[in-house]
């Protein structure tokens, strides 16, 4: 009989987790997603921007400058 009574109880269990699964209503919407996602992508578009101003406008012509003098050593 305790094997039987094993069973039983798991499946008390499960049901109460399912059960309590199913009560537990969050504020977590369609709406809070959809905003959190809209967010995240202003920020990566401000993000990338502000890298690529950084690149082009400081470092890209800085680094490029530098290789070509290296590359064009007179020798002298």
């Amino acid at each position: 009989m305790t094997v039987f009574r094993k069973i039983q109880n798991k499946l008390n269990k499960a049901a109460v987790a399912v059960q309590c699964a199913l009560a537990d209503r969050k504020a977590e919407g369609f709406v809070d997603t959809g905003v959190k996602i809209l967010i995240g992508v202003v920020i990566g578009t401000l993000l990338f921007n502000f890298l690529y101003v950084l690149f082009a406008g400081n470092i890209y012509p800085t680094a490029n400058n530098r290789i070509y003098r290296l590359f064009n050593y007179s020798g002298t």
